[in-house]
């Protein structure tokens, strides 16, 4: 399983446009064959701090992941909205060990 870690942030004038871009990029992308969870959550205690959480069943779901076209349509919505400080760690885990 690959597991995909990360945060980016939005000027917080801008998290109410970016919110119906990142429910589509959602929608569509659990839909893909090898996504087993995929998230984003506003942060709590700092309004512009964005959290993203994935997991894939491999490394080709997750690199056909980045050729879909939704995910280019999520790059071109976003750039107008001043997205930055992204920071993305990508895992991988044994699918059998809980915590």
């Amino acid at each position: 399983m690959i597991i995909v870690m990360g945060t980016f942030r939005v000027p917080v004038e801008n998290i109410e446009a970016i919110r119906p871009m990142m429910a589509k990029v959602i929608a569509a992308t659990v839909a893909e064959y090898g996504c087993i969870e995929y998230a984003y959550g506003q942060d709590v205690l700092d309004p512009e701090l964005i959290h993203v959480a994935e997991k894939w069943r491999d490394k080709a779901a997750l690199e056909a992941h980045f050729k879909a076209a939704h995910m280019k349509v999520w790059a071109e919505e976003r750039a107008g909205l001043g997205l930055f400080d992204r920071q993305i760690r990508v895992f991988e885990s044994d699918e059998g060990v809980e915590v």
